[in-house]
């Protein structure tokens, strides 16, 4: 009973920790995204290439392995649904490699001109204790 309680309390910690509410947003907007870059593809540029391809949809290209008859569906490969996944897929790593690549450039410029205005500032004058300045006048006015 003591190991399930123990097993209950870590769980807890984990799923109350930031970065899992952090992961579950991300997840939540990547399949928002996702749906957005579909129709993208499917609504917009499907039909485009299609067209080009002389009006062939994707969705209609299979390999029938077994026609229908009266008792039967029919058995086919649908191989213009995966030529459409693949596209997805593409679209999207493309768009995703270019948010990354972006975020990391913008860091890159801020990381540059943080180090540039470090480097131009002149470096802060040691701050001295008061004793030690005390001491330095008292030894100043003894020389004098």
């Amino acid at each position: 009973m003591g190991e399930k309680k123990h097993m209950l309390s870590e769980f807890k910690k984990f799923i109350t920790r930031g970065n899992v509410m952090d992961m579950a947003v991300g997840i939540i907007v990547g399949t928002a995204f996702t749906a957005i870059v579909s129709s993208l593809v499917k609504d917009i540029l499907m039909p485009v290439i299609g067209l080009i391809l002389g009006g062939v949809s994707f969705a209609d290209l299979k390999i029938v392995i077994s026609a229908a008859t009266e008792q039967t569906a029919e058995v086919a490969i649908m191989y213009g649904n995966f030529i459409q996944k693949i596209i997805d897929f593409l679209i999207i790593a493309f768009v995703v490699f270019m948010m990354v690549r972006t975020i990391n450039t913008f860091r890159g410029r801020m990381e540059a001109k943080k180090k540039a205005e470090e480097v131009a500032a002149p470096p802060a004058p040691p701050v001295i204790p008061a004793d030690i300045a005390l001491l330095t006048e008292i030894r100043d006015l003894l020389k004098k």
